[in-house]
């Protein structure tokens, strides 16, 4: 869907411009009655009230006493609006001329101011014959109010800053003052009180180091000339941040922590710098633990109290998938490795927190691709898983940008080495289910890579701004979107409340009040027939609410029957469990006596152990007997043996003498 040409028109000045084409402002030329005459009756019956609303405020009149159609349906469609805002109103208003006219601002050649003039209006479904058969449009209209009333209401109507925002899903240009910071790519943004930040970036291959601030309740541009927390000249270099690109800036406790980047002249680990946007200083953070290889294009989320660091590409171009946390009470790095399989190693992704537990990561490129794939990781068990994604599935996309409001994830820019991405996409992150927020057309800066995304709010209702980017041209835009993603159930309630007024009626209402028209006083402005009669509404009204009774008491009587099939299931489970419990008992008891048998029986092998123990000591005692025994035997049969032999009568000392103890013969003299 293109921008629509005009969105850079600033409130009041648009509405204005919108109710004078149709008809309830300034406009005289042929035109405008050329566009409201092709408006059917429900759409007319709301532009009415709208106006109404913007101009005078809500409805205080009293209800129409006396019966007449006209008065019931102009009372009835003003004073449904209730309390709505004046500028609420003025969007509505213009929105809904944009649905049915999308081209109506490029039919308006100019805007001249002049008296309130009589606008004609035709009911298409409503047609009635002529006396020669054939069927021709029957004129219908309104009474105007005073363009002194809008004048009034004007000046209360400041929109100024994000006020101009007024169009749901549609990126517009918003008028942005001040000195227009150096345009940019791969920078960073963060938010701190109604302030955006942005440091560093890359131009024309040269690494920037300035800080700018967007005052985000006028939309003015300031350079902020900030100062180093150290005093020596000497250290003064290492808190003050160098030029860098493809860096992180995060929001934490009011302050903007500077993480990593591509520098000039690298050093070995990343570091971590810190701004204070009160006294305008900067501080290098001290951190323990193993730091992360120096690296740019990483993603960096806050998850409570920690910052958990992804992928990049380190000094020596080598793509990294890494993952590491900081723990920012006690600035301490610790490197995670999670089970699952984890992302390919990757640069330029984006990555998101869901519920405070979850982390997402999407797209990202290698040096020969990009990549549209979704990861995350259960920061609860560190586990990698790639879940199914559903919806419009984007296309593979690097140097995108995302910031999450509530559930809702979106996806700005970014390029697939070809061309930029033109759709701004949002992911539900509870149902990971996609959907296009909206689209734009030519190279502008929406479709680029290296731009920042980040999120405020104004009024109460969110607002995404976006900066920066290369797009074959280095770009220093403002960009905003207000998202319908929390506006989205009222407006079809309201819508559908209106679409309700008007459905159920005949298609003769205007035959049955036509004598009540007093259409014969020149000079008067003619008034738009207004079929929402009231009895028939009030009729539809309590037809419905009695349908919606049969409906809640069907699903009463239905969730009664569901109800009582639990609570039968839910006895019959105690049931068992009772039963379960009694035999986990009786088993309790079997077990007890079985371990009390056992340790019986341990101690009687014990006792066995021992005398056997003795029984081996006294084996070995009878070995020994045994032994001896057997040497005895041996010298006595030795013993035995020699005194059965003859004593030798001769020998000078043989053997057998010494044995028997006879000494040997002396030699003769």
């Amino acid at each position: 869907m293109a921008v629509n040409a005009s969105s850079g028109l600033a409130y009041p000045e648009k509405f204005t411009a919108a109710a004078a084409y149709v008809g309830f402002g300034g406009s005289q030329n042929s035109s405008s009655i050329g566009a409201i005459s092709r408006f059917p009756n429900d759409v007319a019956l709301l532009l009415y009230g709208l106006y109404q609303q913007a101009t005078v405020g809500p409805c205080n009149v009293p209800k129409p006493r006396a019966w007449n159609a006209v008065e019931h349906g102009k009372w009835t469609s003003w004073d449904g609006l209730g309390n709505l805002a004046s500028t609420e109103a003025m969007r509505l208003f213009v929105k809904i001329l944009e649905e049915e006219d999308p081209a109506w601002y490029s039919r308006t050649p100019e805007l001249v101011e002049g008296p309130i003039v009589d606008v004609e209006m035709n009911k298409p479904n409503l047609d009635s014959a002529s006396p020669d058969g054939n069927s021709h449009p029957e004129p219908i209209s309104i009474i105007a109010e005073s363009r002194n009333m809008l004048e009034t209401q004007d000046k209360d109507v400041i929109l100024e800053g994000l006020a101009a925002v007024s169009i749901y899903d549609q990126w517009i240009g918003p008028s942005v003052s001040g000195k227009y910071p150096k345009p940019r790519y791969k920078h960073g943004a963060a938010i701190v009180q109604d302030k955006m930040y942005v440091f560093g970036g890359n131009h024309n291959g040269r690494y920037l180091n300035d800080l700018q601030v967007l005052d985000l309740k006028n939309l003015t541009w300031t350079k902020v000339e900030a100062k180093s927390a150290v005093e020596d000249s000497n250290l003064s270099n290492t808190a003050f941040p160098v030029s860098c690109a493809g860096h992180s800036l995060v929001s934490w406790e009011n302050k903007i922590l500077l993480v990593a980047g591509h520098l000039k002249n690298p050093s070995e680990y990343v570091t971590v710098r810190e701004f204070d946007p009160q006294t305008l200083q900067w501080s290098k953070l001290n951190t323990h633990g193993k730091a992360p290889v120096s690296r740019g294009g990483q993603s960096v989320t806050l998850v409570g109290k920690s910052l958990v660091f992804f992928g990049g590409e380190d000094e020596k171009r080598s793509l990294l998938n890494d993952l590491h946390i900081l723990d920012l009470e006690t600035m301490t790095w610790n490197e995670v490795d999670a089970i699952g399989q984890p992302p390919s190693p990757r640069m330029d992704h984006t990555a998101a927190i869901h519920a405070e537990r979850y982390l997402l990561i999407f797209g990202g490129a290698s040096y020969a691709t990009c990549f549209s794939d979704l990861h995350v990781l259960d920061l609860k068990i560190m586990e990698w898983s790639r879940p199914k994604q559903q919806g419009v599935i984007p296309a593979p996309r690097a140097g995108h940008a995302g910031t999450t409001i509530g559930e809702n994830w979106f996806i700005v820019g970014g390029g697939d080495n070809k061309n930029g991405i033109s759709e701004t996409l949002v992911l539900n992150m509870s149902t990971l289910v996609w959907s296009v927020v909206t689209a734009v057309q030519g190279r502008v800066p929406i479709a680029s890579e290296g731009l920042s995304l980040v999120a405020s709010s104004y009024t109460g209702e969110d607002i995404l701004l976006s900066f920066g980017g290369y797009n074959g041209r280095y770009c220093n835009d403002v960009y905003a979107l207000k998202p319908s993603h929390k506006t989205t159930l009222q407006s079809k309630i309201f819508e559908e409340s209106v679409a309700e007024s008007v459905a159920g009626l005949p298609t003769n209402a205007t035959r049955d009040i036509e004598p009540e028209l007093d259409t014969d006083q020149d000079g008067k402005v003619r008034e738009i027939v207004m079929d929402s009669i009231d009895s028939r509404l009030k009729a539809r009204t309590e037809e419905t609410y009695e349908q919606q009774l049969a409906n809640l008491q069907g699903e009463k009587e239905e969730l009664a029957m569901i109800l009582s099939k639990e609570q039968s299931q839910t006895s019959q489970l105690k049931q068992e469990l009772a039963e379960a419990a009694t035999q986990n008992l009786e088993l309790m008891k079997e077990l007890q006596s079985i371990r009390s048998q056992l340790a019986a029986e341990q101690s009687r092998c014990f006792k066995l152990e021992v005398d056997v123990a003795e029984m081996r000591q006294k084996l070995q005692t009878v070995e020994s007997l045994q032994n001896e025994v057997e040497l005895l035997r041996r010298q006595k049969a030795a013993l035995e043996q020699a005194a059965m032999t003859p004593t030798q009568k001769q020998g000078s000392g043989g053997v057998w003498g010494w044995l028997a103890g006879t000494p040997p013969n002396k030699p003769s003299p």
